[in-house]
């Protein structure tokens, strides 16, 4: 298997967290998720960050968000298969 663009622990996952530099708009990108060591494959529709998130599926507004097989916040705005997610579109249930 080629190096991976990003990784997924869980299969329960709904985000992958982006491992290279040039996760760039309209790249096709590579995911391992850990969980069944498998590979899944997802087109950026934004450039995303060393670190941030890529969406697995298309999230909606108030959709719980699952990354490494925990609940780590909820949408306030709609991501599509391929979006960003990070603050701009996510936000702590903490408060």
């Amino acid at each position: 298997m080629p190096a991976p663009d990003f990784i997924v622990h869980d299969a329960i996952d709904n985000v992958g967290v982006v491992v290279v530099e040039d996760a760039k708009k309209g790249k096709t990108l590579t995911g391992w998720v850990m969980e069944g060591n498998k590979t899944i494959k997802v087109k950026a529709l934004a450039n995303v960050p060393l670190g941030h998130k890529v969406a697995l599926t298309n999230l909606k507004k108030g959709d719980t968000i699952i990354k490494y097989g925990n609940d780590i916040g909820r949408m306030i705005k709609a991501a599509k298969l391929g979006d960003h997610v990070h603050t701009q579109n996510l936000k702590t249930k903490r408060w």
